[in-house]
């Protein structure tokens, strides 16, 4: 293995509050950004994703003073997804304190773009999600949805990810729509695949409930291991996890 692994929790935002969903749907409260962070960071966070989950649906930018503020009580490196369109919103969450930028949808719809942000930023700093669904018309029997997994697309997923690969990104980021919030484990399959078809490092997301899961999705293929349930709600603590995958010889860092 190339790297090792690493944890990162996800905070989902809504309305400047860090929210939980299943299946991207049924939308509870779980804190406030910045002591979530925080705490985090203080519990051995390798990463930490900040996703705005409406700002596409909603067709504004990002929260940016939320970034900014996360940024100051922020020890480990972040990626903030959720409304970045283009270079100069890219570009303006990375001036607000992000360490990288995750895109979805805008560079489903103009794919050039995600060219664009690797060229001004690097590749290091761009990370592509693709929310998927299972659908055994496609040929990998993964579709990809746009939208916050609202719109489908009639695009296969592996088939995207290989495109997005192509454009010099290191990582990928798959996030199940069955898995979502449903502690129920990854979805296998697709990270197998995506890591299979891309060489690149591939994001675990979507259903992790059990220890077991995140050994499971490592297994896959996935470096970084990214879940929000489990550790919102004290299911699974960030040493407690650590400490487990590392007894089962998976190279942590410590």
């Amino acid at each position: 293995m190339d790297k090792p692994v690493r944890i990162m929790p996800c905070l989902d935002m809504q309305n400047g509050r860090v929210v939980k969903g299943v299946h991207f749907v049924d939308i509870r409260d779980a804190g406030n950004p910045v002591e979530c962070a925080a705490a985090y960071c203080t519990a051995g966070a390798d990463e930490l994703a900040l996703l705005d989950i409406t700002a596409t649906v909603e067709g504004r930018s990002t929260l940016l003073e939320v970034v900014r503020r996360v940024a100051a009580a922020a020890t480990v490196p972040f990626t903030v997804g959720g409304g970045i369109r283009d270079v100069a919103s890219a570009e303006a969450v990375l001036r607000a304190g992000a360490d990288k930028i995750s895109t979805s949808s805008a560079a489903f719809r103009r794919p050039e773009v995600i060219a664009e942000m690797v060229k001004a930023f690097g590749p290091e700093r761009v990370t592509v999600a693709i929310d998927v669904d299972r659908n055994p018309a496609m040929p990998s029997g993964y579709e990809v949805y746009i939208d916050g997994g609202r719109t489908a697309t009639g695009k296969d997923a592996v088939e995207w990810a290989k495109q997005v690969a192509d454009y010099g990104v290191q990582v990928i980021l798959p996030t199940s729509k069955a898995g979502d919030g449903a502690k129920t484990g990854y979805d296998l399959p697709i990270i197998k695949a995506i890591k299979a078809a891309t060489g690149v490092e591939v994001v675990a997301s979507g259903g992790a409930g059990t220890l077991e899961h995140f050994y499971d999705a490592v297994q896959a293929g996935a470096t970084i291991l990214l879940a929000a349930s489990v550790f919102h709600f004290k299911i699974i603590e960030i040493p407690q996890l650590k400490a487990y995958l590392a007894s089962r010889g998976v190279p942590m860092v410590i």
